[in-house]
This record gives structure tokens, sequence and C-alpha cells, in this order.
């Protein structure tokens, strides 16, 4: 399958639906090494920006999905337009039933303790047969052991969900390490997601692009953050292609 590559404010996201991302998503499975999804949003994709380090990590992963309708309208502003929008959950959500269909084993890492069981009785109720070989918190200092317990458990799949850039560093990190994982996403706050801590938007607005504005009311501390949404459109606007 190919797949066309867009560079949008210097991010090659994978232009793709949902569909292609996922079959994309199971022909790393069958690689020989650790391959990284990472799913940057506008804020993600607005840090990237000023961050050249960070810019180019994210560019070096094997599948950099479009997390957000601010990264779908930056590409449409610059003429290089996106199939659409590919949420980094609702990948993850469909991944899990590629999982249970392969007997693919699935390592959960990240958010508080106790919330990664939670998100695995979930998704066990939503893919049946779905084997989770091992889970921790995102609460640690030292590295080498959680490395070390995710090759025991001989996890295949592994859902990183530690928050931008932790969780991008994590993977390239170990990326050599991880001895028996063939894919790993960052996914930023999805475990709470998933355990049913953080509610999504109904589907009428996430259908209209307005999951942010849902998120926004029901966290209004967020404003700090969502500020970059604009400030990223307004790059796409008014910076000049190379």
């Amino acid at each position: 399958m190919t797949i066309v590559k867009q560079d949008i404010l210097g991010l090659n996201f994978d232009n793709l639906t949902m569909e292609e991302a996922l079959a994309k998503g199971e022909a790393l499975l069958e690689g020989d090494r650790a391959a990284v999804v990472v799913t940057p949003n506008a804020e993600i994709a607005y840090d990237a920006c000023k961050n050249e380090e960070f810019r180019d990590l994210l560019n070096r992963a094997d599948l950099m999905l479009p997390d957000g309708a601010g990264v779908v309208l930056a590409a449409k502003l610059r003429k290089t337009p996106l199939k659409g929008k590919v949420a980094g959950i609702d990948f993850a959500a469909n991944m899990l039933q590629v999982f249970a269909r392969r007997g693919t084993k699935l390592y959960l890492l990240g958010s508080k303790p106790g919330v990664a069981e939670q998100a695995a009785e979930k998704m066990r109720e939503k893919a049946p047969g779905l084997v989770i070989c091992g889970m921790a918190d995102g609460y640690f200092k030292d590295e080498a052991p959680v490395i070390e317990k995710i090759n025991e458990a001989g996890a295949e799949a592994l859902f990183v969900c530690l928050g931008a850039p932790k969780q991008e560093k994590f993977m390239f990190n170990h990326q050599s390490e991880l001895t028996t994982v063939r894919l790993m996403a960052g996914l930023g706050g999805s475990l709470d997601s998933f355990a049913g801590n953080v509610k999504r938007a109904p589907k009428w607005m996430i259908r209209m692009n307005l999951e942010w504005l849902y998120r926004l009311c029901k966290e209004p501390k967020r404003i700090g953050r969502m500020m970059r949404l604009p400030k990223y459109v307004l790059r796409a606007v008014f910076t000049k292609k190379k």
C-alpha cells in the first residue's frame, strides 16, 4: 500500500483514511522491529513548529496520524489537503479488534495508578478475545525496569500514554530494546478515555470537528493549551512555503 506524505509546517503527516491507517498498522505488526506511530494534534504540531529536535523526532515515525481538526484545517490552508482526521484514540480502539483477531499481545503504559486496569476491562468488553499481557502506570523515574517488564510479558503491541513529548522520547529511546514489540503508539490521555474517566464529546460534535470546544467547556483550565490551536492555524496561513 502506497501512502503519500504531506508536509504540514515541517511535519510529514501520512495522508490516509482510518481504514488505510488500520491496514498500515496491521502491516507494521508483520515487521521485524518496534514500529512507531505518533498522533500529533494541533497543540503538539505547534510545539513541533518551534522545536526542531521534537519535530525531527516525530518525523522519524513509521506512521504519523493527523489527530485533530486543526491539523486538517492547516493542511487545507497550506493547499496540501489531507483525506481527513484520524484521531489516535479511534485508531487505537479499532486496532483492538485487529489485535483480538490476530492474538496480538498488548501492553498498556501510562496514566495514574489503577487507570490502565480500568481501561483494560473496557477494552476487553469492546474486543472479546483481546490479550492484554501487562500494564503499568506512568509514574516511574527509572525506565529500565519498565522496558524489562514489557519484554518479559512478550508484548507485541504497546500503547504509550505518557503525554507529548515524553511518550515520543520513550518510544524512540527504547525502540531497539523492545525486543518483542512490533507496533507501539503514543496516545496521550487515551487510557483515561478508555477507562471512562474522561468523556468524549457527543458524536455530532466529533463529526462537526467541535471536540475541542467540548473539552474546553468541560475543562476551562485548558484554555492556555488550546490557544496553541489558533496560533497553529495562523502559522499555516502566514508561513511562506519554502
